[in-house]
């Protein structure tokens, strides 16, 4: 398939685009990372899972893929964790790198093609500095050097904010150094037992912004396909990327802007004073990790998703059916798919800005294809299809009998109450309306929320009707 049917949602133009590249058959994508002072939790996991899928599709479509995310590895919160336990900041992060390499290996997710650390590329962060201030976009003043806003006339681009509305309300940091309250830092100084570097400015650190550009710069070029991460990363972070970026090459800095939505647990944000903060290890104590990973991408990406106990136990469910289908169809033998094609329709789906949701929904179908095989030749047939498809997503990639076998055990530990029919019938609703309104990805995640609760939906002339599925 030619790289001209992917659409993808670019925030910066506001809408769904074909994806361009810079060379035919060839893809960059840049995804910010975490900072590594603790344990990943469940906020971490999304985008990496997100963009996983992403690097899976483009790697079917495209012939070289050069996916690139990175580790913040110098940070205050760092330095703090490290004084507190009077060790090293390579203590503190090595340590959290491990363990996010682990949690992410259990979720599925496939290691990207580079993994860059902010504390390898001090002398390319220290050069682009250097670039921007000889250009007349930054300056130095108190030990400090920062970006001076003024100086690029289309900051703001991205997250659709005017700098002098900025100027006017929003709460931006102002010292006295700064030629105006918009700027932001390229490099600060460090002192006592902060971590720092020599520089032409005297010994410092990195600013936040400037480190994933000088990344960028050095792994994927000037110009990038595809620069990922969270939504609240859109504004100041990626915005000054873009500054930075632009501002030093004179050239367009990255085409296609990706951004998940968030996530909220049992209806509301992720908050450590209110002990919201769900940890991938401890979810991970609980429930396959592949079932995290299946809730994770139950919710189109650029949509909310929620995270509760009944999502987390459906996506068992629907495993433990998916597996139980793969076992009766494959018998004792662990099918090689590789070679083939996946469906049509999940391809579709995944093309189309990532509509895993719909994705998800046409592989219902293929499980009951499965099932309903009249022979046990198709019936194998249809299985390679299946898992050729669910692969894209990262799943069914396992021997089935030894996955159902930690499946079943997992659900039968979850004591969850039913869906309540005022809940199936809110939901149907709501569907009902997001259709009415064309809003089909919301449409289909209705539908792949009503299916994971085991309740099949049949649009009719009539209207939707739905049943409890047949266990």
């Amino acid at each position: 398939m030619g790289a001209s049917v992917i659409q993808l949602y670019n925030t910066l133009e506001s809408r769904k685009e074909p994806l361009t590249t810079e060379l035919p058959g060839r893809v960059t994508m840049y995804v910010c990372g975490p900072t590594v002072y603790n344990y990943a939790h469940i906020g971490n996991a999304r985008p990496a899972v997100v963009f996983d899928v992403l690097a899976r599709l483009l790697r079917h479509d495209y012939r070289c893929v050069l996916y690139a995310r990175n580790f913040t590895d110098v940070d205050d919160k760092i330095n703090a964790a490290a004084v507190a336990e009077g060790v090293g900041i390579d203590t503190i992060t090595n340590r959290y790198i491990e363990a996010y390499h682990e949690d992410l290996e259990a979720l599925g997710v496939a290691p990207p093609d580079l993994e860059p650390r902010v504390t390898g590329h001090i002398p390319d962060i220290i050069e682009l500095i250097q670039t921007l201030i000889i250009r007349g976009h930054a300056y130095e003043a108190s030990g400090h050097v920062l970006f001076h806003v003024p100086s690029y006339s289309a900051y703001g681009a991205l997250s659709k904010r005017k700098p002098e509305d900025m100027l006017a309300g929003a709460r931006v940091e102002v010292a006295p150094y700064k030629r105006s309250p918009l700027d932001f830092v390229l490099w600060k100084p460090s002192s006592g037992n902060q971590a720092g570097w020599a520089s032409p400015w005297g010994y410092g650190r990195p600013g936040w912004h400037v480190e994933c550009s000088a990344m960028i710069g050095k792994h994927l070029g000037t110009t990038i396909d595809i620069h990922g991460g969270g939504q609240d990363l859109i504004f100041p972070h990626h915005e000054n990327e873009i500054a930075q970026g632009t501002c030093a090459n004179g050239t367009r800095y990255c085409r296609t802007w990706i951004h998940n939505s968030f996530i909220t647990v049992d209806g509301q944000k992720m908050s450590k004073s209110r002990g919201k903060v769900l940890l991938v290890r401890d979810l991970l104590a609980q429930t396959p990790g592949e079932a995290i990973r299946l809730a994770l991408l139950s919710t189109h990406y650029r949509h909310p998703l929620d995270w509760n106990e009944r999502r987390q136990t459906q996506s068992v469910e629907t495993l433990t059916r998916w597996y139980a289908t793969l076992v009766r169809a494959e018998g004792e033998t662990f099918t090689d798919w590789s070679d083939t094609e996946p469906d049509d329709e999940v391809m579709s789906a995944l093309r189309d800005d990532l509509n895993v949701p719909l994705a998800l929904t046409r592989l219902h179908e293929l499980c009951r294809l499965v099932d309903r095989a009249s022979t046990a030749e198709l019936a194998l047939e249809l299985a390679q299809k299946f898992r050729a498809s669910a692969g894209l997503l990262g799943l069914l990639q396992k021997p089935a009998q030894l996955v159902l076998s930690e499946l079943r055990g997992k659900a039968a530990k979850a004591e969850v109450d039913e869906i309540s029919l005022e809940c199936i019938e809110a939901l149907v609703h709501q569907r009902q309306e997001a259709r009415h309104q064309r809003d089909f990805v919301r449409a289909d995640a209705l539908r792949e929320e009503l299916e994971l609760a085991g309740v099949v939906i049949e649009d009719t002339e009539q209207g939707p009707r739905w049943h409890k599925a047949i266990p």
